[in-house]
């Protein structure tokens, strides 16, 4: 074989737009989500990010005005020192009050959905299904209607539950007019060693009727998948129902129940409703939730570069709590590790 034949025999390899023809084809069918994605999305994010380095107001908003001027990280320095000036801003105690509140409300929904998913997974209840499909009612109710009930639920003085206090108060002879509670304005805390108004609890006993039910079925979920097999040996070998919940049904529900955890607690942190509907932040911002002091800081006082700024320090807030509670939990981690 000569050299000018082994020459014009020589391998060549394909280009990149030929080798990765199948890659191309799946992006091609990802552009238009990414085309929506960037329009409802990204682009509103990127332009928040620019607001809350600006000093955007409402005068911006009209079209031809000036583009608003840039300061820098000055609305991140008055959210930070608490500087702005509306009533009763503290951004330190607003940050503790909604992580309590969300880590309160997770704690409860967990316990209480994973005792109620326990109960009703019994061999041999009557009525699983119908109490399954019965619990799961709240998740269904539009969030405005649950905040609206429970808030009437709540009035003074034609309540359900001063009227039902009142009711058992007779057994014991005390006054109706004892139980005319103002839940979501009374300002002195209903416990001297606890730093919580009393609308905190009234906020809390709704959202557990809330927030519970979905917690149940993801451990019912859980609890399905655990072979039944391994109950029966632990059984053989002496093991008592708590070191079989401890050793088995703990252990099944961890990578359920952890990471949907998490994500519980970032909605809670982030429920809007209960808080500007029933509480309305209310007595003198002390059940103010970030997400609704942003709410306020754009539709009522139109701060609308403070709100930006506002905005991404919630999003840092949550992303580091999120990380450390997954680095603690090992949320993402296999069940058997």
């Amino acid at each position: 074989m000569t050299a000018a034949t082994v020459e014009t025999t020589e391998y060549r390899r394909p280009s990149w737009w030929r080798r990765n023809v199948t890659s191309r084809t799946a992006y091609l069918y990802l552009v238009p989500a990414f085309i929506v994605m960037g329009i409802i999305t990204f682009y509103p994010l990127a332009y928040q990010v620019w607001m809350s380095f600006t000093d955007y107001d409402i005068t911006n908003l009209k079209q031809g005005s000036a583009p608003p001027d840039v300061v820098g990280l000055e609305n991140y320095v008055q959210i930070l020192t608490s500087s702005i000036q509306i009533p009763n801003f503290d951004f330190v105690r607003l940050i503790l009050y909604d992580i309590w509140w969300a880590l309160s409300n997770t704690l409860i929904h967990l316990v209480f959905g994973v005792a109620i998913a326990v109960l009703l997974n019994t061999r041999g209840l009557w009525g699983k299904r119908f109490w399954r499909a019965l619990y799961v009612i709240p998740v269904v109710i539009p969030p405005i209607i649950v905040a609206t009930t429970w808030r009437n639920m709540f009035d003074p003085d034609y309540g359900a539950i001063n009227l039902m206090l009142a009711q058992v108060g007779t057994f014991f002879r005390i006054p109706p007019e004892f139980f005319q509670i103002d839940w979501m304005n009374q300002v002195e805390d209903p416990f001297p060693l606890i730093p919580l108004p009393l609308s905190y609890f009234g906020m809390l006993l709704a959202n557990t009727w809330l927030g519970w039910p979905l917690f149940a079925v993801v451990a019912t979920g859980a609890l399905q998948s655990i072979p039944q097999e391994l109950y029966e040996a632990a059984e053989i070998d002496g093991a008592s129902p708590w070191q079989r919940f401890r050793n088995i049904t703990t252990v099944y529900l961890r990578p359920a129940m952890i990471p949907y955890s998490i994500y519980g607690f970032v909605i809670t942190f982030n429920l809007f409703y209960l808080a500007y509907f029933m509480s309305a932040g209310g007595p003198f911002g002390r059940t103010e939730l970030l997400v609704t002091q942003a709410y306020k800081l754009v539709n009522e006082q139109r701060l609308y570069a403070q709100a930006a700024a506002f905005a991404v320090v919630m999003f840092f807030i949550l992303l580091i709590i999120t990380l450390i509670t997954n680095r603690l939990a090992k949320a993402t981690s296999r069940f058997d590790q």
